[in-house]
């Protein structure tokens, strides 16, 4: 039988090729397709929604995941803007429920294992910066990829990074944020899709792990594998690493 699955946030990029992908993918059924001004309870009771796939934006995000998980449907959520506290919360309320869910902060299997292979070499290198570059329609910043990342070195990282010899800045946040002792950058223009750069620096060298994405093709298979694999989660897994295995 296939899945019963609505697409939140349908008439986004993102949206569009999700809703299009389902619709045309056996194992799935797209019962609903919605935007700002669907009321999302009512539509995923409606439709009997097994699973919501959310790409919404970072001001919406919160509410409409807790919407979803109340509403007793699997939550699949690509849209960037939650923090590690949020999450935390969100992954408690789905454990008292055993409802599986996931939250995204990309769902290209490259980019994952950049993050992946970004956690393994903070352990040898302790001075990073990570520079996330995407289209100018990206309302918030930094990324959720970049956040993810930045989260994920400092799990590993073999020791706080040295000092610069100055912390003045001649323009304000010419060093960019600061998270978990990470600077990170953000570029927007247009032209761009969803790009970023995590550099390595020691002693006489550097090393840079780099992903590019250029179509938003890519995100797909990570969408597939994350609604199948959601069914068979009883917690809310933070990262599409966590179900690549």
């Amino acid at each position: 039988m296939p899945l019963r699955v609505l697409v939140n946030g349908a008439n986004g990029k993102m949206g569009q090729i999700t809703v299009k992908t389902l619709s045309n993918h056996p194992e799935f059924t797209l019962v609903g397709a919605t935007g700002r001004n669907d009321n999302l309870i009512e539509e995923i009771k409606k439709n009997n929604a097994q699973v919501v796939v959310d790409f919404t934006n970072a001001e919406t995000i919160l509410k409409n995941i807790q919407t979803i998980i109340e509403a007793g449907a699997h939550p699949v959520i690509g849209t960037s803007g939650i923090l590690k506290d949020q999450v935390a919360q969100l992954q408690k309320r789905c454990s008292e429920l055993k409802l599986g869910g996931i939250i995204a902060p990309n769902f290209s299997i490259g980019a994952v294992l950049m993050m992946k292979y970004a956690r393994e070499i903070s352990k040898y290198f302790s001075d990073i910066e990570i520079i996330e570059m995407h289209h100018n329609g990206k309302l918030d910043s930094p990324s959720g990829t970049a956040i993810r990342t930045a989260e994920m070195i400092a799990e590993t990282r073999r020791g706080m990074p040295s000092l610069p010899k100055t912390t003045r800045e001649t323009i304000p946040g010419a060093r960019g944020a600061n998270y978990l002792h990470t600077p990170i950058h953000s570029v927007r223009l247009p032209g761009l899709v969803a790009h970023q750069q995590v550099i390595f620096g020691e002693l006489g060298e550097t090393l840079t792990l780099r992903h590019d994405s250029i179509d938003r093709q890519c995100f797909m298979p990570g969408v597939i594998l994350a609604c199948k694999k959601v069914m068979e989660l009883q917690k809310l897994v933070y990262g599409l690493e966590h179900i690549l295995d």
